[in-house]
């Protein structure tokens, strides 16, 4: 997958590329078919989001729709909650990293 029709804003992805590899990510913006905005809220926050390329990310299955529902409605959305729904991913990421 390298285009964006299958990915929704809110959807976890980790980088496979760049200096950010093996970090995870949440969908916050669609730019056009080969670029999307992801933020984690500790290295890139909601205020300025990384400009990555579709396929330099691992997509998961994994929306979180009261993100994306919370970013449409331009709710009170910080990113220190974004780094509370990140958490339980990027220990498992973590995880899967100390199996390799």
């Amino acid at each position: 997958m390298e285009i964006t029709t299958d990915l929704k804003i809110g959807q976890i992805v980790k980088s496979k590329a760049g200096r950010d590899k093996d970090r995870v990510f949440i969908i916050c913006d669609i730019l056009d078919e080969q670029f999307v905005f992801v933020c984690d809220g500790d290295l890139r926050k909601l205020s300025s989001p990384k400009k990555k390329k579709v396929k330099h990310l691992m997509i998961y299955n994994t929306v979180l729709t009261e993100f994306a529902d919370k970013l449409q409605s331009n709710e009170n959305l910080d990113d220190a909650y974004v780094r509370k729904v990140l958490s339980p991913f990027k220990q498992s990421v973590s995880k899967e990293m100390e199996v390799e």
